[in-house]
């Protein structure tokens, strides 16, 4: 086994870990709430924190790339989340538990952040789609895996398995990593003693956190807000000014900086925003139907949980097939056509999603999961490719980062937007009820809310279709 080989296996174990840790508690939340008695506000903070702390923090630990070997950044974050986890299985209360949380996403925002920045530095330009195309297998199958395993731990065992079963993998890629990546030249900034470090930008740091957490605070209490009889229309309008000016001074102070920490002088280059664009999109349109699609199976087709998980798994299977391929791909035709080309059959997927009926065979709907996965597969990997190949060595970990945080704002707002489409459709056909009041009789109902969320999600698959092709023709 080569060097590059053990290195690629060493960054996907981590990157699955941190991945399919975030969507595997999801699954897991009622049997929380019930062992704490806690509230559903309470309890769904055990997924917010860790969401919001990882988005947050990408891009710092991007910036200090620059400075420290990205081989030990990885390596500390693999050891932060290994900890991390321990201490969540043992939380003997919910603020504990809470706490704890924000312990493991700070280290799992390190592995997210400088998995392909790594790869970046190990792995000639020539052959970086490949390289990401393997990276994009751990990342997709650990997003999408984690409902059906922790399904399977919550009924046979117990939650708490969820957060124990990663420690001793954590190890393992600590102790092989420290000795691994430790002479891997990668990063860090190599001037002698007379070349000034870059330092750290504070202000663009504090308003980077407090933009991020306006908006995803908005984007998460929109549903609930809109959805209430009778709507905080004072907040909504705070919201509404606050978060654009935050915005505006993060971006006004970032330009005036001459080691800004947001590099707004990438943004101004088309291959790198429309990459950025393109990727929150995609994941923004696969959250509608990873959150959707497993109330259709349960509530409408009267499907068990472990029906649903299998069914659902047609997703991850193609991604695990395809990715390689895809990076391959990458690496000939550049990202331009491939990775359009994989939004093309989302799209195409979630069109067909807008006709299926109540009475849809279970292959049906797994076919067309298998073709979303498909789709999604020809995406991800020559996306990241394209994004990371044009940019400088040193600044391999804040793109990388960038694209990571894109991601995860995608999945936020793709979890929101969907729960507010559907809400509000579903209210509005049904007289007001809730999807806890569903009953056979509110099918029809059920079916035109999730065609319309739907149709939504078709649409931005068609505008993330069109931010991809508009990127550099050239690669």
């Amino acid at each position: 086994m080569t060097q590059h080989t053990r290195i690629l296996l060493l960054v996907a174990t981590g990157v699955f870990m941190s991945t399919l840790d975030s969507s595997m508690l999801n699954v897991a939340l009622p049997s929380i709430m019930q062992e704490f008695t806690s509230s559903l506000a309470l309890t769904e903070w055990v997924i917010m924190i860790y969401l919001l702390t990882i988005t947050i923090m990408l891009l710092f630990w991007g910036h200090l790339s620059q400075r420290y070997h990205q081989g030990k950044i990885y390596c500390t974050g693999v050891l932060l989340f290994s900890i991390g986890s321990l201490l969540c299985y043992f939380a003997p209360d919910i603020y504990l538990l809470i706490a704890f949380r924000f312990f493991q996403a700070l280290g799992a925002s390190m592995m997210m952040a400088m998995g392909p920045a790594i790869i970046k530095s190990v792995i000639s330009r020539e052959h970086l789609g490949k390289g990401l195309g393997q990276i994009g297998i751990a990342t997709s199958l650990g997003l999408m895996s984690g409902p059906p395993i922790s399904g399977l731990l919550i009924r046979w065992a117990d939650w708490r398995l969820i957060f124990l079963m990663t420690v001793p993998v954590g190890a393992a890629v600590y102790g092989l990593g420290r000795r691994i990546l430790r002479n891997e030249p990668m990063g860090q900034n190599q001037a002698d003693g007379r070349q000034q470090q870059p330092q750290f930008d504070l202000t663009g740091g504090f308003l980077w956190i407090t933009a991020i957490s306006l908006t995803l605070f908005m984007i998460t209490h929109t549903t609930s807000i809109c959805c209430s009889s009778q709507p905080s229309f004072p907040f909504m309008l705070l919201m509404l000014i606050s978060v654009p000016l935050t915005w505006f001074l993060l971006v006004r102070h970032e330009k005036r900086q001459t080691q800004p920490l947001l590099p707004i002088d990438l943004f101004r280059q088309r291959f790198f925003s429309m990459a950025i664009l393109s990727a929150g999109l995609s994941f923004c349109v696969l959250f509608f139907v990873l959150l959707l699609i497993p109330f259709y199976l349960r509530s409408v087709q009267q499907l068990s949980a472990d029906q649903t998980g299998y069914i659902m798994m047609a997703l991850p299977l193609c991604v695990f097939f395809i990715s390689p391929a895809a990076g391959r791909l990458h690496d000939r035709f550049g990202a331009q056509i491939i990775a359009t080309t994989g939004l093309a059959l989302c799209f195409m997927a979630l069109f067909l999603l807008t006709t299926i009926e109540a009475t849809s065979s279970s292959w049906y709907i797994a076919s067309l999961l298998a073709l979303l996965g498909f789709g999604q597969a020809m995406f991800l990997a020559p996306n990241s490719a394209a994004a990371l190949k044009h940019v400088k060595k040193q600044q391999a970990g804040i793109t990388s980062s960038l694209l990571a945080t894109a991601r995860n704002i995608g999945m936020l707002a793709g979890t929101a937007l969907a729960g507010l489409i559907f809400s509000l459709s579903f209210a509005r056909l049904t007289g007001g009820q809730d999807m806890k009041d569903f009953n056979p009789q509110l099918t029809p109902a059920f079916m035109l809310a999730l065609h319309h969320s739907f149709q939504v999600a078709a649409f931005l698959a068609g505008a993330g279709m069109a931010a991809s092709w508009w990127r550099v023709k050239k690669e």
